[in-house]
């Protein structure tokens, strides 16, 4: 993929000192701003590389890491890819959304870490308990989940992706129960189940008092307003969304690639940035024209806002697993999984290493003079730190 021609870091640099000056920011907005700005420059420092067939040198500077950073995620999920390819299952795959409604996401806005945490128990429950139930599926399930917080416009829209096989194992572990070919679980079920866990288990923060009410939501702060909010709530559909099947293992692993490490927004949907504006592409998913691409058009410091209202808290894990995957019996239940099947994964999956390689080419490419020699590292380069100048790298 071709580089982007316009990057998230270059708003940054150009409207973020602006922008820190006339608000008040919390220390991970101020880090997830300062990474991006310095990503892949001087400050961060580099190495020389030198080709391995021809005499080109070039300077290559060192990438921040952070996960809310448009450039830092191929790798990570071309990585993270690997590591789960052993992890599949020769079965159909299915994709669950469950999704918070308006209000209660308006409280996660304010409470994040407790609200999502909430998210991920009650939607993962959900599916456990409902898979486990003899009236449909009546198995032990393992899946993994992803947290996304954002739409395509950018607003606040918390949600959680869950990657689910068909099936699983029976209650007395002897056999694997698969569910009906294209269904898995029903979705009004798992809603009104969904709906009373998490309103149950964000009535014990409040009665707890984990969670803080600023702004518009300050006439929550009494009990009794909380209560008839969370009543209100409960007479209301909750969207679960159960998407088309995957289809097989292969179908999986391609669509983790493309989900999995995504951030706010990529620098490919970026289309403008001047006159203090940005305009960038985006879909209407409410609209029935799903496809079509339309543009939008931020002040620079409306789109910041919109961007860091997506920063997770320090250490939040946004990618979980849980039943059969979860981390502590994660192997020896995958190795029962695949005894019951009768037919290991790896047999099953097609190579995927000449993809993976592809991949990694576009992160690392060839040499740009002779296209035929890799990048080799000669040298290195140092950081620089404050008060401490990099030169211009731009």
């Amino acid at each position: 993929m071709p580089r982007a021609a316009f990057e998230v870091a270059d708003i940054f640099r150009k409207y973020g000192a602006a922008y820190r000056a006339e608000h008040s920011l919390p220390l991970a907005e101020l880090r997830v701003m300062r990474a991006i700005e310095v990503c892949r420059t001087a400050t961060l420092g580099g190495h020389i590389e030198k080709c391995s067939h021809c005499d080109y040198k070039c300077q290559a500077y060192n990438s921040c890491r952070n996960r809310h950073c448009p450039k830092c995620q191929t790798m990570a999920r071309i990585k993270w890819l690997e590591s789960r390819k052993e992890e599949l299952l020769p079965v159909e795959y299915f994709h669950v959304v469950f999704t918070l409604p308006e209000r209660i996401a308006e409280i996660a806005f304010y409470n994040k870490e407790q609200v999502y945490n909430i998210l991920f128990r009650a939607a993962s429950e959900t599916l456990l308990t409902i898979a486990a139930d003899p009236q449909h599926l009546g198995a032990q399930i393992g899946f993994f989940g992803v947290l996304h917080t954002w739409g395509q416009n950018l607003q606040h829209h918390p949600h959680v992706h869950f990657v689910v096989p068909g099936g699983g194992i029976s209650p007395d572990g002897e056999g694997w129960k698969s569910c009906l070919p294209g269904f898995f679980l029903p979705v009004k079920v798992l809603s009104r189940l969904f709906r009373r866990l998490f309103l149950e288990q964000l009535e014990k923060a409040f009665e707890q008092n984990k969670l803080c009410f600023p702004g518009s939501l300050e006439a929550l702060k009494t009990a009794s307003a909380f209560a008839a909010c969370l009543a209100f709530q409960a007479t209301c559909e909750w969207v679960v969304y159960a998407k088309p099947p995957f289809g097989g293992a292969q179908k999986a692993l391609e669509y983790l690639g493309r989900y999995t490490h995504r951030v706010a927004i990529s620098n490919q949907r970026l289309q403008s940035i001047e006159n203090g504006e940005v305009t960038f592409q985006w879909k209407d998913y409410r609209n029935h024209d799903k496809q079509k691409s339309k543009t939008m058009t931020l002040a620079s410091g409306e789109f910041i806002r919109r961007f860091l209202i997506h920063t997770l808290p320090q250490g939040f894990p946004r990618i979980r697993h849980f039943g059969l995957l979860a981390n502590r019996h994660r192997k020896a239940k995958l190795a029962l999984c695949r005894q019951l099947l009768s037919n290991p994964i790896l047999e099953l999956l097609p190579d995927t290493t000449r993809e993976h390689q592809t991949q990694i080419e576009k992160v690392i490419p060839p040499c740009p003079k002779c296209g035929i020699g890799m990048m080799i590292r000669i040298g290195f380069l140092p950081a620089y730190r404050w008060p401490e100048q990099p030169p211009n790298s731009s």
